[in-house]
């Protein structure tokens, strides 16, 4: 007979599957990234509604794409497991929890589509309170999702459809405080996250699985081009999002803000170029670890750095 304390920690058990599922942690600081994108361009707190509903949003659209992503992955992280994969490392952001719950039978594929259909209504609910365009964002990102996990067998090239799903976020940030922005922001905004996706995230991901996706013939960037060339991929695209964020900010309304620029700069040498640097030189698991960790928190530092400015402004 289960007692209350057993059924309890049942439950909680379950719901860290949920959580390993959707990659809460790294979908937590990803909300990040829709706060600067609307703080940047609105250059003021907005008001305490659409701080709500946008957090509310934001969480569970990452939280239905994260999860989306091992439903289409499905049969893929089946292999994976089969070559000895996933690898749970302790220093590996995405194995804070597990790998691929579905894949390894932690969860039946039954309540893994269960809990993206809950989180991804609610996403286009609360996207389409914020701006219509939020909402097509948003289902545009789903889409674009499953097509780059059906590409794993096609082409290394998916990793451009990636970077584009990680920027509709942001961009559906700034339509949420504003319904007609500047273009040239958009694009500036668009570019920035697109090259931080590829270097700082996508590509130091499939460095993790390359061993099994090399037998498995998957196309990854890590694969086509061995580490040397993955390497040298994620050091440029993480120099050019640091130039691009300079220029996103001269790009945001009101003066240009010098001690966040400095600030900014700071935070992606530390945060993305020093790793990239290291990594480079390195290629170990170790190195690519430490870079997807710091480069993770890179938002998160910029997002700090933007409210200290409007807080002592205000």
């Amino acid at each position: 007979m289960k007692t209350a304390g057993t059924s309890t920690r049942t439950v909680f058990s379950e719901l860290k599957l949920f959580l390993a599922l959707s990659r809460t942690t790294h979908g937590l600081l990803d909300l990040a990234t829709p706060a600067v994108s609307a703080l940047l361009w609105l250059n003021r707190f907005p008001s305490p509604w659409i701080v709500a509903v946008g957090l509310l949003t934001a969480f569970a659209g990452y939280t239905a794409v994260y999860a989306l992503n091992d439903l289409v992955d499905y049969k893929a992280d089946l292999e994976r497991i089969r070559q000895g994969g996933p690898k749970d490392e302790a220093d590996y952001l995405d194995t804070v929890f597990v790998r691929h719950p579905l894949a390894q039978g932690l969860l039946s594929l039954r309540k893994g589509v269960t809990w993206v259909l809950f989180w991804a209504v609610t996403a286009l609910i609360g996207a389409s309170l914020l701006s219509p365009v939020c909402a097509l964002l948003f289902l545009g990102g789903v889409i674009l999702e499953a097509i780059y996990c059906l590409m794993l067998r096609v082409s290394h090239l998916r990793l451009f459809v990636s970077g584009i799903v990680k920027t509709l976020g942001g961009i559906a940030a700034v339509f949420a405080v504003d319904p007609a922005p500047s273009s040239f922001f958009i694009t500036l905004l668009f570019l920035w996250l697109f090259f931080w996706e590829i270097g700082g995230q996508n590509v130091p991901a499939d460095w993790h699985d390359m061993d099994e996706d090399s037998e498995l013939r998957f196309k990854t960037i890590p694969v086509w081009f061995g580490t040397a060339g993955a390497a040298r991929i994620i050091l440029i695209s993480l120099s050019i999002a640091v130039l691009l964020n300079l220029l996103l900010i001269c790009a945001a309304p009101g003066p240009f803000p010098v001690l966040l620029a400095a600030g900014c700069l700071v935070a992606g040498v530390y945060l993305l170029l020093l790793p990239a640097y290291h990594l480079l030189k390195a290629r170990t698991s170790g190195a690519v670890s430490a870079l997807f960790g710091k480069a993770s928190l890179y938002p998160a530092a910029v997002l700090i750095m933007i409210v200290i400015r409007l807080a002592v402004r205000s």
